[in-house]
């Protein structure tokens, strides 16, 4: 397996700000559908007129070597066609062998999953092919990775699966394409304006990146098979019974709240300097591949259009969505300092933090809203162009760019966040195919990259308490 540089290969996708992290489905949606543990295979197979063809062919180029027509092989054409066609297709099923059968039926039925729209009373009443697909990689992520709590290679059935479904999943965007102008030079040396098709840009700039990321964290995780430390199951620091290991072998009882998660462990004196640094190394690594699909997920969403659903459940007042202290400080400050706010609010929980960033979100695009209409503009597909001619000195103005400071200062304070709810309902309500895919498999690969942070550091920090206690 080819070993990761420290930061060469990040480097060369280019994104590294923070945005919305893992999918937090808005209730009563249906967003994200129940987890499926179906695998998908892809194959492609003739159909019988392709095979017929294709022999027939064969037998009347045969024919014209010679300067009048065989009647021996005219005869056998004629004699038995449909015998001729059965067997060229038998042929080509026994020689490819295609897919074993409990591999093909679940093909079938995630095959079905898609056309239906997860609808499967066939009443034409599932979800949109965007939500499909991006239901679909999500259901992916879960069976593969759901499962994996350590820093440990995935198992070889697991890690084929993931790659043979998300080429499939990816294989959709190989045919979204867009028209663009081209210039054509003809024989006589006059330049003749065309117009072709080729990938759509978003797609043909963003997949590749996620394609590089998903490797790469694919193989950090390879990188973790001969270890230093093991896990142990954890043990609540105020349970009676004792851990099950061997007696030498003391288990560290997490502090926090994560009771569910394996408890990492290292030898008395702690780890070697080597494995230490490897550590490191992969840390610093994976949090980089996390930033990069943070910042693809944020310009993802921030393209897709904002629902109309959520514009008719926006509330009518920005001070009531916000309360009376915050959106005093926000009106009456001569120089808005949103740290000095949020040193104000001391938040203490990441729940905290969430609700009031959909508070803030909602407030600024009340505020956005009154600002237009307030001059007669009322398209809001074009709110942006509509905010940039309202008046600067307006008082919605003013409130909604303070909002979009402080929203902005919120989310790189708190950069692990789950997806704020208007994000969510972006995702519901998403009808670009897309969009849907560079969304999807960011987030996955966001979470993917976040949860390596978070095993690595759990094992570094076992490390530390084991060299201090021979300290």
């Amino acid at each position: 397996m080819k070993k990761l540089s420290n930061f060469d290969e990040i480097s060369d996708v280019g994104y590294d700000h923070p945005s919305p992290s893992m999918d937090h489905s808005a209730p009563n949606t249906p967003a994200f559908s129940p987890m499926s543990r179906d695998s998908l295979a892809y194959c492609r197979a003739w159909t019988s007129s392709e095979a017929s063809n294709s022999n027939f062919s064969e037998i009347v180029d045969d024919s014209s070597y010679s300067s009048e027509p065989s009647p021996c092989r005219w005869t056998a054409v004629k004699a038995s066609p449909m015998k001729l066609r059965k067997h060229s297709l038998d042929d080509k099923l026994d020689d490819s062998d295609l897919l074993d059968s409990d591999e093909f039926q679940m093909m079938k039925e995630r095959f079905a999953k898609l056309l239906l729209g997860e609808d499967m009373s066939g009443g034409g009443k599932g979800v949109c092919t965007a939500v499909t697909i991006s239901n679909a990689i999500t259901n992916l992520y879960a069976t593969v990775f759901g499962q994996n709590l350590k820093l440990e290679p995935l198992k070889p059935e697991k890690k084929a699966m993931w790659k043979r479904e998300m080429k499939v999943l990816l294989s959709v965007c190989d045919y979204i394409q867009e028209f663009a102008p081209t210039a054509q030079y003809l024989e006589d040396g006059t330049i003749v304006e065309m117009m072709k098709s080729r990938p759509r840009s978003d797609l043909y700039i963003n997949l590749p990146a996620l394609q590089k990321l998903d490797t790469m964290l694919i193989e950090i995780l390879d990188t973790f098979e001969d270890t230093e430390f093991w896990y142990a199951e954890n043990i609540p620091g105020n349970s009676t019974r004792s851990p099950r290991a061997a007696s030498f072998r003391k288990i560290v009882p997490r502090k926090d709240e994560k009771w569910w998660l394996p408890v990492p462990c290292v030898l008395p004196g702690g780890l070697s300097d080597k494995s230490r640094k490897h550590l490191i190394e992969k840390r610093d690594c994976a949090n980089q591949i996390h930033k990069a699909a943070m910042a693809i997920n944020s310009n993802v969403l921030a393209e897709i259009d904002i629902p109309e659903t959520y514009i008719d459940d926006l509330p009518k007042s920005g001070r009531a969505s916000l309360g009376d202290s915050i959106y005093h400080y926000m009106n009456t400050a001569d120089k808005f300092s949103p740290d000095h706010l949020l040193e104000f609010l001391k938040i203490s929980s990441e729940h905290e933090a969430l609700d009031l960033v959909d508070r803030v979100e909602s407030s600024m695009y009340t505020w956005r809203r009154k600002a237009c209409l307030s001059h007669s503009k009322s398209s809001w597909k074009k709110v942006k162009d509509l905010m940039a001619d309202t008046d600067c000195k307006d008082k919605n103005y003013i409130l909604a760019e303070r909002a979009e400071t402080l929203l902005f200062c919120l989310k790189q304070r708190y950069p692990e966040l789950s997806q704020t709810s208007l994000d969510t309902t972006k995702i519901q309500y998403n009808r670009d195919v897309g969009k849907a895919v560079l969304e999807s498999y960011s987030r996955v690969l966001e979470g993917l990259a976040f949860n390596i942070v978070a095993w690595v550091e759990d094992v570094l920090d076992v490390d530390k308490s084991m060299r201090n206690r021979e300290v």
